[in-house]
């Protein structure tokens, strides 16, 4: 099996003599390390990581398929040399990522022309999108992790206690559960705040009666889980529950259309369709989901203004909402494995509503 190096070096054959990829992310997916600093160097028949002294005995014991160089103080002379030495005269840059300052500090280096255009960053991402068996299993750990938080917070959780403490415990017992790190800031919103579709869990309490939404997840080894439930803290008024209900069936409908090939813009519709359908469409703001994987927003995007067809390994989120400003919203957010004839749920908990 091809390293991810040597994939990317086809891509980019006959483009470009090297690319230097300098972000943290793509360097990690690249190494497999986590660094906060280091640029990856990708050449025709090699690849060489050059790193500084903070990393570099880490570096040597894990990374592969690159050299390993301790970085230099005269860091542009370094890169000069090395690509002097590899005949390099055209580089290729991140562009979805680099800053416009540090692109130009490059151009510094003489006898190399730098480009800024999106071949690297394309290859990259195209590359990123369709993950491997390892990537899957690694996005799934992180969706249990983040499972068996819920489950633990979901037998404490009482009217009376308050939005951020809830969010809290719900962090500490992802975090005790292993997660290397929280995927973003817990959403943890309860009554009338639930009609915000990121708002910020704040000192408001828990009443009996009210919906209470969760959006979180947790990271293995760099990947990220991404889920959204909504509970009902007693019982539901009829139309929580009917509506309820409708966002349900409109996340059932997405999944069920989800297969290689189908586009982003026909994946939001099957979902928001059911929701216009209802009497809701101006309800659903947003856009139905987007990729996960070492970043907890990447592509594919499932969103009116995406024409691109998904193919097998990818991984979407599903997440219809209806959101009623002032009085109550529902979301509900799964994750799923584009496969060649339907999808796979990685997302291990049911979609009904639970009423505590």
């Amino acid at each position: 099996m091809k390293s991810r190096i040597e994939k990317l070096q086809a891509k980019l054959a006959g483009k470009a003599d090297c690319a230097l990829i300098t972000d943290d992310i793509n360097r990690r997916y690249l190494t497999g390390m986590k660094s906060s600093a280091g640029f990856v160097l990708v050449f025709p028949e090699e690849a060489v990581l050059v790193i500084d002294s903070r990393y570099i005995e880490a570096a040597r014991q894990t990374v592969r398929h690159c050299t390993v160089i301790e970085q230099e103080q005269a860091l542009f002379r370094q890169l000069s040399e090395i690509f002097r030495y590899h005949n390099v005269r055209t580089c290729a840059l991140e562009s979805m990522t680099l800053t416009l300052a540090r692109a130009e500090g490059f151009r510094k280096i003489g006898n190399v022309e730098f480009l800024t255009d999106n071949t690297l960053s394309q290859a990259l991402y195209d590359l990123r999108t369709v993950k491997s068996p390892d990537e899957i299993e690694k996005l799934t750990a992180a969706q249990r992790i983040a499972e068996e938080a819920l489950s633990g917070l979901l037998s404490v959780l009482s009217p009376g206690m308050k939005e951020r403490d809830a969010a809290i415990d719900l962090d500490f017992r992802m975090r005790r559960l292993g997660a290397e790190n929280l995927s973003f800031e817990t959403i943890l919103l309860t009554g009338a705040h639930t009609s915000m579709p990121h708002g910020v869990p704040d000192e408001r309490v828990i009443q009996k009666g009210d919906f209470v939404l969760m959006d979180f997840g947790a990271t293995v080894d760099g990947y990220h889980s991404d889920m959204t439930r909504t509970v009902c803290m007693g019982e539901p008024s009829e139309e929580m529950r009917q509506v309820y209900e409708i966002v349900r069936k409109a996340q059932d409908t997405a999944r069920s259309a989800a297969r290689a090939g189908i586009t982003g813009r026909q994946l939001d519709s099957a979902a928001r369709d059911v929701i216009a359908a209802a009497g809701y469409g101006d309800a659903f703001g947003h856009s139905l989901g987007h990729g996960v994987g070492l970043e907890i927003h990447e592509f594919p995007v499932a969103a009116q203004s995406r024409e691109t067809p998904m193919e097998a390994g990818n991984v979407v989120t599903i997440e219809p909402g209806i959101y009623l400003p002032g009085r109550f919203g529902v979301r509900i957010e799964d994750f799923v494995e584009i496969t060649e004839t339907g999808c796979r749920t990685i997302t291990g908990i049911d979609n009904t509503l639970h009423c505590l």
